[in-house]
């Protein structure tokens, strides 16, 4: 069948590829042309500079995307989501099905991606919605690297749909889920705390406080998962715990890589700068540090990262602000 992803960037092409893979034809669309043309001409994805089908295309023009097919693959940061959906907005005919693969909360609203569609899309036009989500890094899948995500949807037909459109038994296999504000949170949260491993690793310690920071990191998550109102078992599947690890522990993550240059001692705005893709984990460090101040949450460690973010901490302060809290039972 026919599948339209709206961001050719590395992840977008790397579910092009397993679209192709499975028998799919995909139409990319992105705003910049040197990528449309790398695609149409090289079948590269720059990026990530790895190969790519020769019948995934690309375009510019996003009147064809939309009309192209019945399901829509959002791929593009939160910042610019809206953006997006505006753009694609104007030329829907029909419902279409939207799924989406990044992961990230907006922080003035904290408004889920799903949520933000859902403000957005008549619905008339919005046929449903779709999660793509859990331990996956571009740089694997697009080699055909064992990966293994859930397709979460509150509709559990169009969780299933997906789920078939981009498993295979070669190296995507996909579970479906009917807990999408769970998995929208995990993709979301986990960000921040691959900034705080980065950190850890910028600043030189090692395996036992990362060790220590993923398990403290859960203990946040869950405190989040309930007080707004997420099932909290979902933390202990892909899109929690599985998501958590990969994001955690891999030199691919760009929150990792971040974090890694704050610990280094740059600030904020010098390593925005150094980074060639969008860093999801600082947008949602501002928008849970505000929920959880909101909602009278403790979280320390996401108050410890936003400080160091937001206003210029010490990371080494930081630290020592988390070592000194009173101590407790686990």
């Amino acid at each position: 069948m026919n599948v339209s992803i709206i961001g050719g960037g590395s992840w977008g092409l790397a579910l092009s590829k397993v679209l192709s893979d499975n028998g799919h034809d995909v139409l990319v669309y992105d705003i910049n042309e040197k990528i449309v043309q790398k695609i149409n001409d090289l079948h590269l994805c720059v990026q990530l500079d790895e190969y790519i089908p020769e019948n995934i295309k690309a375009t510019t023009n996003i009147e064809e995307i939309v009309n192209f097919s019945d399901t829509l693959l959002f791929v593009v940061p939160t910042k610019v989501l809206r953006f997006a959906i505006n753009d694609v907005k104007k030329h829907l005919k029909t419902k279409k099905l939207f799924i989406n693969a990044a992961k990230g909360i907006e922080p003035e609203t904290f408004l889920r991606v799903s949520e933000i569609f859902n403000e957005m899309i008549d619905p008339k036009y919005l046929k449903g919605f779709v999660s793509l989500s859990g331990p996956s890094h571009a740089e694997e899948v697009i080699k055909g690297m064992t990966t293994v995500v859930a397709a979460s949807s509150e509709n559990e037909e169009d969780g299933l749909f997906v789920q078939s459109l981009f498993h295979n038994e070669d190296y995507f296999r996909v579970y479906s889920s009917l807990d999408l504000k769970g998995a929208e949170l995990g993709g979301a949260l986990k960000n921040i705390f691959a900034l705080a491993s980065g950190l850890i690793a910028g600043k030189g310690l090692g395996d036992n406080s990362r060790a220590a920071l993923i398990t403290r990191g859960l203990v946040e998550m869950e405190k989040f998962y309930k007080a707004y109102g997420a099932d909290a078992r979902s933390l202990m599947g892909l899109t929690g715990i599985g998501d958590l690890v990969v994001t955690c522990t891999s030199v691919h993550s760009r929150n990792y890589q971040a974090g890694f240059k704050i610990g280094h001692g740059k600030d904020l705005e010098e390593t925005l700068n150094s980074m060639t893709m969008v860093v999801e984990g600082i947008r949602t460090c501002e928008a849970a540090y505000k929920y959880a101040q909101q909602h009278d949450l403790e979280l320390p460690i996401i108050e410890a990262i936003y400080n160091v973010l937001f206003h210029k901490m010490d990371p080494n302060i930081a630290l020592k602000s988390l070592l000194s809290r009173k101590v407790k039972s686990e």
